[in-house]
C-alpha cells in the first residue's frame, strides 16, 4: 500500500513524476493520493450507514466539490454500474456484488488517472466476479488499472501486463497484449503522468523466474483536474450527517454530554450558591434592611418623587413592589413595658397576617408584634410580651411618638437565624404610622429657632416638641427667653421655626403666647413640673409637622428576580434616578480561614472538572471505537488528516450543542415551575445569563480538548495502521 500513499515503506525507493518520495510528509502523500489514486478495496471500505448515493457523494465532497456540483455526476456513475434503483438504499442492505459496484462507482467518480483494485472479486461468486471484471476492463480503456488478485485466470482475458510477486519479491513481469490501447499501459500515450516503483535486485526464485533490474518504471498518463480543498459547507454537512447516521452512537454520546454538562453545571452553581450565601452575611452600617432584592432610589436632581413617577416605576419589568417612604426600613423605634424593652421596625397592619398567638387589632391603639421564634419560649411570650402596653419612642431623640401606649394583641413568630432587631416588626394602624413618619422626618432634619436675632439649634440644650395643648400658630416658651429681650418679656413676640435637610428648607413664624414654668406646666402642657425641661419650645403638632410634609425624596424598589436586577438598575438610571443596590453595599469581613476555604473549594471544582474531562474522554473513546474505520476510509478517499479531525470535531460539537440545548430547556422548565425538583431549582436560581455563557465556553473548550486528544491518537500512525488497529 506504500505506492498508494496509505502506508510507509522501509526498503527501496518510490518516485512520483520523477520525484523521490523518501522526504514526503504526510500532507504530500495526502495530496498525491487525492490527485492520482482511486481505490477499489477488497473489503469495499464503504460507509454502511450511508446510502449508495451518499457513499459516492462522499468521495467528491472530501475532494473539494460542492454539493450542488455533483448530483448529476453521481447519478450518471450509479447508472453506469447499474445501481439506480438502489441509490437511496443503505449499503448495509446490499449484496457483496452490489457493494463492489458501489466501490467501483466511487472510484470512477473521483476521476483519477490511476485506479487500484485490491482483490475486487475475492468475496464474489463466479457470475458476479465475471461482471465486475468486465466492468473494470471497460474502465481500463482510459485509465491505468492496477489489479491485485490471487485468481489470475479471471483477469487474464483483460490484462495487458502481468507482474507476479512471491514473498514480497517480483518474480515475473511481462507484457501480454496492447488490448485496445496505444501502448502497454492500457491508456492513451499522449498524457504526462508517471507512476514509478523501484525495488532491490532479487535472486532467482526458480528456473522460470527472471531476475529483475533496479529502476523498472510503469508509465501512465492521464489528465486529472487539480485537487481542491474541502469546502466548509461540505465539512459541516458531513459532520452533522455523521452525528445522526448511527442512532445508538448518537444516543450514547448525547448521554455522556448531558451528564458532563450537568456535572459541570452542578459544580459551577454550587460555587455560585456558596458565594451568594456568603454575600448575604455582610453588613451595612447605614441600612438596617439588607434585603437582597432592595434598590434604594432618589432623583438625580434631588427633587421630590411624585405619584406619577411611582406609576412609571411600577410598569418596569421585574419590579415587584415599591416602598415610597422607606424610612421605616432602616430606622427603628424603641418599645418598652414596665420591665421589658427592645427595638423594632414599624409597618402598616395588613390583612391576613399569619398570627401564631393572640388576635387581630380592633382599634388604632392595638398592634401586632413579629419577633424571632428562637429567642423566647412560647409560655414566656404569652406571659410577658402578649397583651402588654408599650411606650413607643423615637430612637434619635427618645421622644415619645404617641401620647397613649400601644397594646400588643397579636404575635407572629418568625423563623430566622439573624439578630432580633433586623427581624422584629410592630404592625400598627395607618394613622399611627403617619405620626411616626413625621416624627422620624423631623429627627432627620436640622431644626433651629430664631428669636430676637438669637439662633438656637434644636439639638442638645434646646428642643422643639409638639404638644396638642398649644393652639395653632402659637408657641409656648420657657422663662429664659425673657432675658433675650430689652423689656425682659418675650410674650406676644414672634419667633421663626426652621427645618433644613439635604433636600429642602422650610420655616414657619409663630407667636409666643405663653411662658411655662414649673407651677403652670401641668395646666398649660399637661406635664408635671418635676419632669419639665426648661429649654424646650412647645408647638402645635400641625404646625410642627407641616415643616416636614414635603413628600418623598427617597424610596426603595424591590425586584422580582435577582437575575434581571442589572436590567432594572439600567432602566431606573435611564428614568433619571440614582440607584443603590443594597446587596452590593454589604461588607463581609472574612478571616483567613474563609479565604483558605474558598481556595480549597475552587481547587476541588477544578479537580472535578479535570476528572470529568478524562472520564468523558475515555467513555467517548469507547463509543467511537469503530469510527477509526470511517475516518481512515475518508482519508483513503482523499481527505486530509486535518479534514478528518474537523469532521470529528463538528460531530462532537454538534452533540454538545444538542445536549446543552436539552439542559437549558430543562433549566427553563425548572425556573418556570413546570418541572418541580427542589434541589435542582435551588441550584439554578444562582445562575444568570453570563454564567450560562461562561459555562458554554468551558464546555466548548472541554469538547475541543476531547476531540483533539482523540484525533491525535486516531491519526498518529499511517492510514492503514489506523484502519487495522482499534483506537
Amino acid at each position: 500500500m506504500c505506492f498508494l500513499g496509505l502506508d510507509t515503506y522501509e526498503e527501496g525507493e518510490m518516485y512520483v513524476n520523477g520525484e523521490e518520495t523518501s522526504g514526503y510528509r504526510e500532507i504530500d502523500f495526502e495530496n498525491y493520493r487525492k490527485k492520482y489514486i482511486g481505490n477499489i478495496f477488497q473489503s469495499f471500505n464503504l460507509v454502511n450507514s450511508y446510502t449508495v448515493y451518499q457513499n459516492i457523494e462522499l468521495v467528491l465532497l472530501v475532494n473539494g466539490y460542492k454539493k450542488s456540483e455533483v448530483k448529476q455526476k453521481i447519478l450518471d456513475v450509479i447508472e453506469k454500474v447499474d445501481l439506480m434503483k438502489y441509490k437511496n438504499t443503505k449499503v448495509s442492505k446490499l449484496s457483496g456484488g452490489q457493494k463492489q459496484r458501489v466501490a467501483i462507482a466511487r472510484a470512477l467518480v473521483k476521476d483519477t488517472p490511476i485506479l487500484v483494485a485490491d482483490e475486487p472479486t475475492g468475496n464474489l461468486d463466479a457470475k458476479s466476479a465475471e461482471n465486475i471484471m468486465a466492468l473494470l476492463h471497460e474502465v481500463s480503456k482510459n485509465k491505468l488499472m492496477i489489479l491485485v488478485t490471487h485468481n489470475y485466470e479471471q483477469a487474464e482475458p483483460y490484462a495487458t501486463r502481468k507482474i507476479m510477486m512471491h514473498d514480497g519479491k517480483v518474480i515475473e513481469d511481462k507484457k501480454i497484449s496492447q488490448n485496445e490501447t496505444n501502448d502497454n499501459t492500457g491508456i492513451p500515450i499522449e498524457e504526462d503522468v508517471v507512476f514509478t516503483k523501484t525495488y532491490q535486485p532479487q535472486t532467482k526464485i526458480n528456473d522460470n523466474a527472471t531476475q529483475n533490474p533496479v529502476g523498472e518504471e510503469y508509465v501512465c498518463t492521464q489528465t486529472n483536474p487539480p485537487s481542491k480543498h474541502m469546502k466548509i459547507g461540505s465539512k459541516i454537512r458531513l459532520g452533522i450527517r455523521n452525528t445522526f447516521n448511527i442512532f445508538s452512537k448518537f444516543v450514547l454520546l448525547l448521554a455522556v454530554y448531558v451528564v458532563l454538562i450537568l456535572a459541570v453545571l452542578g459544580g459551577y452553581s454550587s460555587l455560585a450558591k456558596q458565594e451568594y450565601e456568603k454575600s448575604k452575611l455582610g453588613t451595612n452600617q447605614y441600612f438596617v434592611d439588607t434585603n437582597e432584592k432592595r434598590i434604594v432610589i432618589k432623583k438625580k436632581d434631588e427633587t421630590m418623587i411624585t405619584k406619577e413617577d411611582y406609576e412609571v416605576i411600577k410598569q418596569l419589568p421585574n419590579v415587584e413592589s415599591i416602598i415610597e417612604n422607606d424610612l421605616f426600613l432602616d430606622q427603628q423605634v424603641g418599645i418598652q413595658t414596665d420591665n421589658f424593652g427592645f427595638q423594632v421596625r414599624l409597618s402598616e397592619i395588613e390583612e391576613n397576617l399569619p398570627l401564631h398567638l393572640g388576635r387581630m387589632p380592633e382599634n388604632e391603639e392595638e398592634a401586632i408584634l413579629e419577633i424571632p421564634e428562637k429567642f423566647y419560649p412560647k409560655d414566656y411570650i404569652e406571659e410577658s410580651i402578649l397583651n402588654k402596653d408599650y411606650i413607643v419612642r423615637n430612637m434619635v431623640n427618645w421622644i415619645e411618638i404617641y401620647e397613649n401606649k400601644i397594646k400588643v394583641v397579636g404575635i407572629i413568630l418568625k423563623d430566622t437565624q439573624n439578630n432580633w432587631s433586623q427581624n422584629s416588626t410592630m404592625y400598627i394602624a395607618k394613622n399611627k404610622l403617619d405620626i411616626a413618619r413625621k416624627i422620624m422626618n423631623s429627627a432627620n432634619s436640622e431644626l433651629s429657632v430664631e428669636f430676637n436675632n438669637h439662633i438656637m439649634k434644636a439639638t442638645g440644650q434646646y428642643r422643639v416638641i409638639p404638644n396638642k395643648k398649644v393652639p395653632s400658630g402659637s408657641v409656648y416658651g420657657f422663662e429664659g427667653l425673657n432675658s433675650m429681650t430689652k423689656k425682659k418679656s418675650c410674650k406676644n413676640q414672634n419667633l421663626i421655626l426652621q427645618a433644613k435637610n439635604r433636600y429642602f428648607e422650610e420655616e414657619i413664624t409663630l407667636k409666643i403666647t405663653q411662658i411655662y414654668h414649673e407651677k403652670n406646666s401641668k395646666t398649660l402642657l399637661g406635664i408635671d413640673g418635676k419632669n419639665l425641661n426648661t429649654s424646650t419650645f412647645y408647638v402645635n403638632p400641625e404646625d410642627y409637622y407641616a415643616l416636614f410634609e414635603k413628600g418623598n425624596f427617597q424610596s426603595s424598589v424591590f425586584v422580582q428576580d435577582l437575575k434581571n436586577v442589572e436590567a432594572t438598575l439600567q432602566s431606573l438610571e435611564q428614568l433619571g434616578y440614582k440607584t443603590l443596590f443594597i446587596k452590593d453595599t454589604l461588607v463581609n469581613y472574612s478571616d483567613a480561614s474563609e479565604v483558605i476555604g474558598n481556595a480549597v473549594r475552587f481547587v476541588m471544582v477544578i479537580v472535578v472538572i479535570v476528572s470529568l474531562f478524562f472520564l468523558s474522554y475515555f467513555i467517548i473513546k469507547i463509543i467511537l471505537k469503530s469510527r477509526n474505520v470511517y475516518y481512515s476510509t475518508i482519508r483513503m478517499l482523499g481527505a486530509t488528516r486535518k479534514n478528518a479531525k474537523q469532521l470529528l470535531r463538528i460531530e462532537l460539537i454538534t452533540v454538545l450543542h444538542i445536549a446543552y440545548g436539552l439542559v437549558l430547556g430543562g433549566c427553563y422548565l425548572l425556573q418556570k415551575g413546570i418541572l418541580k425538583q427542589a434541589f435542582l431549582q435551588d441550584l439554578i436560581r444562582y445562575l444568570n445569563i453570563k454564567d450560562y455563557g461562561i459555562l458554554y465556553m468551558v464546555l466548548i473548550f472541554i469538547s475541543l480538548l476531547i476531540s483533539n486528544r482523540y484525533a491525535r491518537q486516531l491519526f498518529q500512525k499511517s492510514v492503514m495502521n489506523t484502519y487495522k488497529e482499534e483506537v
